[in-house]
């Protein structure tokens, strides 16, 4: 009887631990989003380099594909320029080391000196990487 509460009382604290580290990681993943919208809003080069990982696929609702580097220099360039953004209807699902996250996205632009606004669904995926969680891809669609 003793082994049984034994294994019973290990497995029910395993359970306990892979919730928490889960519950770890999607606010780790929420402070990334986040992190990477005031970068993206202030132009930050330094914190958009280190937030996108070297092999990042970032999407736009028109279909243009940029890679990390056409990323970093369009946003601080302000080519690409958002002065404000809200997202709203976050979900995040943790696979290992990936990060699957989903929201909407309304913002106010300034692409170029052209004030504008978009509203659109993103779909962003994390990956952990040296304990850090970075912007693998990113794609967009216009709602």
């Amino acid at each position: 009887m003793k082994k049984i509460l034994a294994l019973l009382l290990i497995t029910c604290l395993s359970v306990l631990n892979t919730a928490f580290a889960q519950s770890k990681d999607e606010t780790a993943v929420a402070s990334a989003v986040e992190a990477l919208k005031k970068a993206m809003i202030d132009a930050d080069k330094t914190a958009l380099e280190n937030i996108a990982a070297d092999d990042l696929s970032y999407g736009h609702s028109a279909g243009k594909i940029e890679d990390k580097a056409e990323f970093v220099r369009a946003i601080v360039s302000n080519e690409s320029d958002f002065v404000t953004i809200n997202l709203t209807d976050q979900t995040i699902k943790i696979a290992g080391n990936v990060a699957i996250v989903r929201h909407k996205l309304a913002a106010t632009t300034n692409n170029n000196g052209q004030p504008g606004t978009a509203k659109l669904s993103v779909l962003l995926v994390w990956q952990k990487q040296k304990g850090d969680w970075k912007l693998l891809a990113r794609q967009a669609v216009k709602i």
